[in-house]
């Protein structure tokens, strides 16, 4: 007799387990469940088995080929084009159905008596039988009715809870006349259940359900999944399993080459398969699988997990009737709660925990200490922190997803007082309006109002919210570095970007879901708060020295990148009377490329030049960041564009005090003193650029040029907008060209280079080079900078990346030549190092797998 088995299924409700796998060929007791149903087959005398494919094909013939190696006789049909339906793609192989043959579903799990059924169905002289079965909840299936001669009468597939007629429903497996083919039409899809069966009981055809007795499960959904895996352990199911894996005692099956250490304690029924190594005080509890070629580490506690093939599960690892897929690595100390399952060739980091229920899709990165209690589908990556050195960024639309933001909305405003404030402003990008949205909706569902300040400038959002009394504010927009992703900024009720106390009370709430809920009558309102433009442009001018302003007779070309502050800009200096030539001012939803903006700042330089004006400025990160371009065209950043602004200011404020991150140029010493000011330098992160501009007297600026410029009296944040006018303030009371002013500028060689630096040495790194130098010669603000013994003006500073396993060096000095021997010099230190630590951390991990 022949079979057809139903591979076809994608499995999308398996999913992540079916990624690369077809539902048929995910593993029960360590064997696919078609390799359980050939196995049944072949007890109940089928030897020659057809194979309908559909999705991923090659995974079941590679795994079966002939089929010799099981004892029957495979073939294979596969659907090209499209899926056919259950029917349809067996009336694809009717040419090869010329006698009474078996269906059977390729998910199923069961030891029903199939010799019976044919026997049944032969007796009654019926063209179609159907194995059918009793099950408490019929929700999920096709309900049958029968007579009392088991003729079907009546059936219904799925129906709802008051469609419910019986308790007996269609298991997917059916014995078929070849002629019932004939009533479908070739090359069409078409199910058994909706079209074929109806379509036999409106002509009158016999067509019987047989009940069968014996286990039954549809692996159709996880949950179904691991009921299965348990009732087959437990020995609920009849199955073949013997041949490959040995019972050692009542209960627990033990596969070939396995090693167990002694002191470990199991549990039966466990099941464990071939070339596993089981460590030092392992506990493993009943219920618990683990598949061939696993290493579970010393002190690992395992309670009814599912492990695949190939997985590594690290030391103290803790694992609650979870799946770990196929490869996957689990580090020590990690906790993979109940239900969760893990994506084939995923990382779960040291000491994270993966929550109750949280699927992980395949080939993705749990960091160290994170707590994911989200479905991680898309990116690559689950990080322990939100914030990163900036707010909290991501990929758009993957990593920041409405359902994330309202949750970040909700676990912000649960850190604050119900029936609070908060101000939301953004970008004008599609993508900056639809996070917005829904952090506005997280805020709103925990009691806090909204004052939405839409689509605005985020130098307009910071110096208007003190004015409104808000307890603090959100400002989204793309990231000005990244422009696939976005970046998700929080003020204080200054406008400063919160402390990392705020940042940890926020992530507390996020991970623990520690959310406050607010009943019908406090959830929060939105206002929408006019006047914005008008508060923040008389502040503007209250800060600016006007007349000189519009007697200055600047011509500035100014490109606005395609960007909102496009919107403030040209009304402010419209006031002023200044002669504006304005690019690429027109809003646009799609933030330009890196290449698009070195583009658009060359024809910037082209058409300052040609029109003979006083400099050039394009305006970046919505409003916060410039560029300058000087009268012959030439652009001015980095290093030079902060030593110009410090120059500029100090020359109109002598004696002020001038605020720059710990890696800026040492020009702005040299200018200093010049000058008789005070510089203070920070960490290389805007919230302590800001802080520090607050909380030290007498700055008259902050900033550098890679995050923009702050004028404290102004408001806390950066403001490319009032920088441009400033500067045309400060051109004509100095009477002299920003090519001129370049020229006064210190000459000083300042390097810099990025390596790549694992997280887990970068700690390391910096005790190393703090222990081999004198302490004397060192300053640890934000890395470690080592000074210069004779010139304490040169030295070299090491930096971890906030946010990026990399390390930056920057070397600085009068000296080019002793800049560049010392980044050299450090650059090879430091590849060194973590060549080294690299080497260590590999041999401890090797001697772990002997162990």
């Amino acid at each position: 007799m022949r079979a057809v088995l139903m591979a076809g299924g994608s499995g999308t409700r398996l999913r992540p387990l079916t990624c690369d796998l077809p539902k048929p060929m995910v593993p029960i007791l360590n064997r696919p469940i078609a390799e359980h149903i050939v196995n049944l087959l072949k007890r109940n005398g089928v030897n020659e088995i057809i194979a309908t494919l559909y999705y991923l094909p090659d995974v079941m013939r590679d795994y079966f080929q002939d089929g010799h190696d099981y004892g029957v006789q495979m073939t294979y049909a596969v659907e090209e084009d499209q899926p056919l339906g259950t029917a349809g793609c067996v009336k694809n192989i009717a040419d090869l159905l010329d006698d009474t043959f078996l269906v059977i579903s390729g998910d199923g799990v069961t030891d029903f008596d199939l010799q019976a059924a044919v026997r049944f169905h032969k007796e009654r002289g019926s063209k179609a039988t159907l194995v059918l079965a009793h099950v408490p909840n019929p929700i999920e299936f096709g309900v049958v009715i029968t007579d009392e001669d088991c003729r079907i009468k009546r059936f219904l597939e799925k129906p709802s809870t008051s469609e419910i007629f019986s308790d007996t429903v269609n298991t997917g497996t059916y014995i078929l006349e070849p002629e019932v083919l004939d009533y479908l039409p070739a090359d069409q899809e078409c199910d058994f259940s909706k079209d074929l069966f109806p379509l036999l009981l409106e002509k009158g055809e016999p067509m019987y359900g047989y009940i069968a007795e014996g286990y039954w499960c549809d692996v159709g959904h996880l949950d179904a999944y691991r009921e299965a895996q348990y009732d087959a352990l437990h020995r609920q199911v009849q199955m073949d399993f013997d041949y490959y894996c040995e019972e050692r005692s009542p209960g627990l099956w033990i596969g070939q080459n396995t090693d167990i250490d002694p002191t470990a304690t199991l549990h039966p029924p466990v099941m464990i398969g071939n070339n596993c190594r089981i460590g030092a005080r392992v506990n493993i509890e009943p219920g618990t699988i683990i598949g061939d070629n696993v290493t579970i580490g010393n002190d690992a506690d395992l309670k009814r997990p599912i492990i695949w093939n190939g997985a590594i599960i690290g030391e103290e690892a803790h694992l609650r009737a979870c799946v770990i897929g196929r490869g996957t690595r689990v580090d020590r100390r990690a906790h993979v709660l109940e239900g969760a399952v893990i994506g084939a060739l995923s990382t779960v980091g040291e000491e994270a925990q993966i929550s109750p229920g949280v699927r992980v899709w395949p080939s993705k990165q749990i960091e160290s200490g994170a707590t994911l209690n989200i479905n991680l589908i898309w990116g690559n990556t689950a990080q322990r922190n939100l914030f990163g050195q900036r707010g909290v960024s991501g990929l758009a639309n993957i990593d920041i997803t409405p359902d994330f933001a309202v949750k970040l909305g909700a676990a912000y405003g649960s850190t604050l007082k119900p029936g609070s404030y908060v101000t939301v402003s953004r970008d004008q990008r599609s993508i900056s309006r639809m996070v917005s949205r829904s952090l506005i909706s997280g805020l709103m569902s925990v009691g806090v109002n909204i004052q939405n300040l839409e689509a605005t400038a985020i130098p307009v959002a910071r110096a208007v919210l003190s004015t409104l009394g808000v307890a603090g504010g959100i400002h989204v927009r793309i990231h000005p570095e990244r422009a696939d992703h976005i970046l998700i900024e929080f003020f204080d009720e200054k406008g400063i970007d919160i402390p990392k106390s705020k940042e940890k009370k926020i992530e507390g709430a996020y991970f623990k879901e520690d959310l406050r809920r607010a009943q019908i009558h406090e959830i929060g309102q939105v206002i929408y708060p006019s006047q914005v433009i008008d508060a923040y442009t008389t502040t503007f001018e209250q800060h600016l020295n006007v007349e000189a302003v519009c007697r200055s007779k600047s011509k500035v070309v100014i490109d606005y990148v395609y960007a909102v502050s496009g919107a403030v800009l040209p009304r402010l200096l419209g006031k002023f009377g200044c002669d504006a030539v304005v690019l690429n001012a027109s809003l646009s939803h799609a933030a330009p490329s890196y290449s698009e903006r070195e583009a658009m700042l060359s024809q910037l330089g082209q058409v300052v030049q040609a029109l003979q004006a006083t400099f050039g400025v394009q305006v970046s990160a919505n409003g916060e960041q410039l560029v300058l371009v000087d009268e012959v065209g030439t652009p001015i950043r980095g290093e030079t564009l902060t030593a110009l602004m410090t120059h500029m200011i100090l020359t109109v404020n002598p004696r002020g005090t001038v605020v720059v991150p710990v890696h800026a140029t040492g020009a702005i010493e040299h200018i200093a003193r010049r000058h008789d000011g005070n510089v203070v330098r920070t960490k290389v992160n805007p919230t302590a650029l800001m802080e520090a501009c607050q909380r030290n007297p007498n700055v008259v600026l902050g900033g550098s040029s890679d995050m923009g410029f702050i004028f404290p009296q102004l408001h806390p944040g950066f403001d490319a907008m009032f920088c441009i006018a400033k500067l045309i303030e400060l051109l004509t009371i100095q009477q002299h060209t920003l090519g001129q002013l370049w020229s006064e500028l210190p000459r000083i060689s300042h390097r810099s280079q990025t390596l790549r630096c694992p997280w887990g040495i970068k700690g390391a790194l910096m005790r190393h080079l703090v222990e081999t130098h004198p302490s004397d010669r060192l300053e640890l603000i934000d890395g470690v900078k080592i000074l210069d013994q004779q010139n304490r003006d040169s030295w070299v500073l090491v930096l971890p990346d906030a946010g990026e396993p990399l390390v930056h060096i920057f070397a600085n000095s009068e000296d080019r030549e002793w800049a560049d021997q010392q980044l050299r010099d450090y650059r090879s230190r430091v590849l060194t190092f973590i060549e080294k630590e690299q080497g260590i951390h590999q041999h401890y991990s090797a001697q772990e797998g002997i162990r």
